[in-house]
């Protein structure tokens, strides 16, 4: 289960006074040697929105900045233990859960998260499409078994949320925000922010909502440049928001304007997709930012037409 939460998602979830220095966020994710993503967006976010992060590397992919070649899978029992030592050394504040590469893995995952019951989570689902069929069917299915019930946050574009929780969704209106916060709290999970909702005259909208209610919401413009790590990106700076105790509604509000902020920045390290600039705030005024390039749609998730706000890869 995950941990008792205030009724109200303007109450925070986390009380970081009684720790000294940063908050600490306990990230699962893949080392990704683009930088795109992965434990490389985890790290610079959580510390650009003033978090610390304690990374455990669950595997690592092969792959440059336009795509994924493959990806290189730890022993659940290594990623258990890398958890494990620093939570006896470490009090952490939140736990995200992003790429973990099995479900073996996953079953580790779970396995530390349930031992720290009061640790609010916030789980990413990225798009997977760059994977083979029946791998993605035995992740997901383990994701939905072992993680969702101790997820306190779920984080997803909305193409991929819908193709994961509702697949029989029928009528011709596609679910909004709240029918997938539905379908995420039937198996457990209290708030889901769903991203990239298109929206008429080139807007997203990206809303953090439960079966009941809209928590928060931001709307951006859309331009048409595709990104890889954006996902990873919002994610981990809610994560981090979380543990250093941003109200819910707080923290989802401004860890979409850091993305969108993050994207409008964006720069081109190879010759494949554009990257967040996570470190944004660190520019010089006299310093330019890339001016991203226009491209062709892809789905929000592994690569993202970027909206001026969100979506990513693992």
């Amino acid at each position: 289960m995950p941990p008792a939460l205030p009724a109200d998602p303007d109450v925070a979830l986390t009380d970081p006074d009684g720790t000294a220095g940063p908050a600490c966020v306990l990230v699962f994710n893949a080392s990704d040697p683009s930088g795109t993503g992965g434990l490389s967006a985890d790290i610079t976010a959580i510390a650009s929105v003033g978090a610390h992060a304690l990374p455990v590397v669950t595997g690592a992919y092969a792959r440059d900045t336009a795509q994924i070649f493959g990806y290189f899978s730890i022993d659940e029992e290594a990623v258990s233990e890398q958890a494990r030592a620093v939570l006896e050394d470490v009090a952490v504040q939140v736990i995200k859960v992003g790429f973990v590469g099995s479900p073996d893995n996953l079953s580790a995952v779970a396995g530390v998260a349930a031992d720290y019951p009061e640790t609010p989570l916030v789980a990413y689902m990225p798009s997977l499409a760059w994977w083979d069929e029946q791998r993605i069917d035995d992740y997901l299915d383990a994701f939905k078994e072992l993680v969702l019930p101790q997820t306190t946050v779920l984080v997803g574009s909305h193409s991929t949320l819908w193709r994961w929780l509702l697949p029989d969704w029928s009528t011709e209106r596609s679910p909004g925000a709240r029918d997938i916060a539905r379908a995420a709290h039937e198996l457990g999970v209290p708030y889901t922010l769903v991203t990239g909702i298109a929206l008429p005259d080139q807007f997203i909208d990206n809303v953090l909502a439960t079966p009941h209610a809209v928590v928060a919401s931001e709307k951006f413009e859309r331009f048409e440049a595709v990104f890889s790590g954006a996902g990873d990106t919002l994610s981990a700076a809610l994560a981090a928001l979380l543990a250093s105790g941003s109200t819910l509604a707080e923290a989802a509000s401004e860890a979409l304007c850091y993305l969108d902020r993050c994207l409008d920045s964006g720069f081109r390290p190879g010759m494949g997709h554009l990257v967040p600039d996570r470190l944004f705030w660190a520019q010089s005024d006299d310093d330019t930012p890339n001016e991203p390039e226009t491209d062709t749609d892809t789905e929000i998730g592994e690569n993202s037409p970027a909206p001026l706000s969100l979506n990513g890869p693992p």
